[in-house]
């Protein structure tokens, strides 16, 4: 983190802000893309200068009742409101402060009977701690299944496997925010965020604007190899006694094609003499295509370029526009 996170933070969302969007009239030529610090320190109600000194960080403690004025003035949502307030404010001494690392047994076994839907457990760096038979052949298509942002913005793969690669990718620095927010200090979110930031100017540019959304429930479309589209329903849940884990799972409406596509995977699961049981991440760096843990950052960031410059690709993680996959 920075050393003035809760300003970046504040200088971030009102860019976002028009002033329109704000309730506020304008009348001359603006030189910001939203809006300016005394049209916040307006709608906040506080003056001017306190709200130049907390962007600037010369002023770090803020009451609760400025911090709700702002998330208003700012047009927060519950879940950015919250971030700004783990900013402004220390967590309590009784707040973890590690997120766990280690998925439990009863949670393996768990997911080994989940033989229907595919199912994974992520970290708050969005790293996978373990994925189900179904969930290992539903990512088939990567050449890592390892952490979800690397997989979406530097692999290939994404943008035929996500059939609206835009919403994804806005909505896994949305979520990646939003998991580690409560882990400030995690040295495994730091080095995702840096690794990211460095390789991925799509992945900077969306982390900049400072979109703290956790992704909960939603439709999503992808494209298998295999199987071809898919039309899952996505939901996360809270892992109960494992600090930052969450339980990922991908259902279909049953009866439909995709809940056919999900059985067909099973089945090719269960064809691969690896695919018998739930997955935890393998240490040793072997078997590419099938490793779900990040490797040491040198040795990640060295594949990372290695893999993802050939085909059309750059360093920048983007697909160049005449290269881009049809899809019949």
């Amino acid at each position: 983190m920075s050393s003035n996170d809760l300003g970046d933070f504040l200088r971030a969302r009102r860019d976002l802000i028009s002033p329109d969007e704000a309730g506020l009239v304008s009348h001359t030529v603006r030189r910001v893309k939203g809006l300016r610090r005394e049209e916040v320190a307006l709608l906040a109600g506080v003056s001017t200068d306190y709200y130049m000194r907390l962007e600037q960080g010369r002023e770090r403690h803020p009451s609760d009742q400025v911090l709700d004025a702002l998330a208003r003035a700012l047009r927060l949502d519950e879940a950015a409101a919250a971030h700004l307030f783990r900013l402004a404010l220390p967590a309590p001494q009784s707040a973890p402060s590690a997120p766990a690392s280690e998925v439990s047994p009863q949670l393996l076994e768990l997911m080994d009977h989940f033989v229907e839907v595919a199912a994974c457990v992520v970290s708050p760096a969005l790293d996978f701690l373990a994925v189900n038979p179904v969930a290992r052949q539903l990512y088939c298509s990567f050449a890592v299944i390892d952490n979800l942002p690397r997989m979406i913005f530097l692999d290939p793969a994404a943008r035929e496997f996500y059939l609206d690669w835009d919403h994804a990718a806005q909505g896994a620095v949305g979520n990646l925010r939003a998991l580690s927010s409560p882990f400030p200090d995690d040295p495994r979110v730091t080095e995702v965020i840096g690794q990211m930031s460095r390789h991925s100017p799509a992945f900077a540019t969306l982390w900049a604007r400072y979109e703290v959304r956790p992704r909960t429930s939603e439709d999503k479309r992808l494209w298998h190899p295999q199987v071809g589209e898919l039309r899952l329903h996505y939901q996360a849940f809270t892992v109960t006694g494992a600090p930052g884990q969450q339980l990922f799972v991908y259902s279909a409406r049953p009866g439909s094609p995709s809940a056919d596509s999900l059985r067909l995977l099973r089945s090719l699961a269960a064809d691969d003499t690896a695919g018998g049981t739930t997955h935890r991440p393998a240490q040793d760096g072997t078997a590419r295509t099938r490793r779900t843990s990040l490797p040491p950052a040198e040795e990640n960031e060295a594949y990372a370029l290695e893999a993802y410059t050939d085909e059309g690709y750059g360093d920048e993680g983007y697909i160049h526009d005449d290269q881009h996959p049809d899809r019949t």
